[in-house]
C-alpha cells in the first residue's frame, strides 16, 4: 500500500504564507495593524511563530514595524513604486536575458499559451493578476539563478495589491497581446542583449498608467 508523506511546514512558515497571501491578494490593506494575537486565532497557532513571521515580512518590505504602533501592512508612495518597478526592470531584464540560453520551442509554446488566458482579462472565471506574475516567473525561471527569482519574487509581492486594484477597473483594457508578444518574439531571436532589453522596456511600460491611477485614486 502506497503512503504519502506530507512536508511538514514549522508554524512560523505557516504564519508567512498565510500573511504573505493576505497582503498580496489586498485583504491585508497598507496601513492595517497586524495583532500577532489577533492573526494567531486565525490560523489556529501561537502569537510567537507569528511575531516571527512579521519580522521576516518586514525584512522584505511587506510589513512595517513600528515602536508605538506594532505591525502594520506597509504602503508605498509613488517615488517608492518607481524605484520597484526600476529594480524589476534590471533585475527581469537580467533573467530573461540568461532565460533565452536554457529555452527551447516547447517553452515558447507555452508561453503563447499562457497569453490567451492573459488576454481575457479580469473576469469571475481568472486572477489575472496571478496569472500575470505566473507568466514573468515561468519566463524567469530559465535563468536558473535561484538568488535572483528570490528578488523578483518579492519585489512582485510588493507590488502585487497595487496591479490588482489597477487591473480591476471598471472598463480597463489591457494591453496584454501585444506587450507580452514582443516578450516572445524577442526569445525567438535567442539574441540576450535583445531579450534584456525587450524586457526592461515592458516592465517601465507599466510606471505611468499605475502612477496615473495612484494619483487618481488617493
Amino acid at each position: 500500500m502506497l503512503q504519502f508523506q506530507k512536508t511538514a511546514i514549522s508554524a512560523e512558515d505557516e504564519a508567512y504564507l498565510h500573511l504573505q497571501r493576505e497582503i498580496r491578494l489586498g485583504r491585508y490593506a497598507p496601513g492595517q495593524r497586524l495583532v500577532p494575537e489577533v492573526v494567531a486565532a486565525e490560523i489556529g497557532t501561537s502569537r510567537m511563530p507569528v511575531r516571527g513571521a512579521l519580522r521576516r515580512l518586514a525584512s522584505e518590505g511587506l510589513v512595517e514595524i513600528r515602536a508605538n504602533r506594532g505591525a502594520v501592512v506597509r504602503g508605498l508612495n509613488q517615488q517608492e513604486m518607481l524605484e520597484v518597478f526600476e529594480m524589476r526592470s534590471v533585475l527581469e531584464g537580467l533573467a530573461m536575458r540568461n532565460a533565452v540560453l536554457h529555452m527551447n520551442a516547447e517553452h515558447l509554446r507555452r508561453l503563447s499559451n499562457s497569453l490567451e488566458l492573459l488576454e481575457q482579462g479580469p473576469g469571475e472565471d481568472l486572477d489575472w493578476t496571478t496569472a500575470h506574475r505566473e507568466f514573468h516567473e515561468y519566463l524567469c525561471s530559465f535563468c536558473q539563478q535561484p538568488r535572483l527569482l528570490r528578488q523578483i519574487s518579492e519585489l512582485h509581492s510588493v507590488v502585487e495589491p497595487y496591479m490588482r486594484l489597477w487591473a480591476a477597473q471598471p472598463g480597463r483594457v489591457l494591453r496584454v497581446r501585444e506587450s507580452h508578444q514582443e516578450l516572445i518574439d524577442a526569445l525567438r531571436t535567442r539574441d540576450p542583449a535583445r531579450c534584456e532589453a525587450a524586457m526592461r522596456q515592458h516592465v517601465l511600460n507599466t510606471v505611468p498608467a499605475l502612477q496615473a491611477f495612484l494619483e487618481q485614486a488617493a
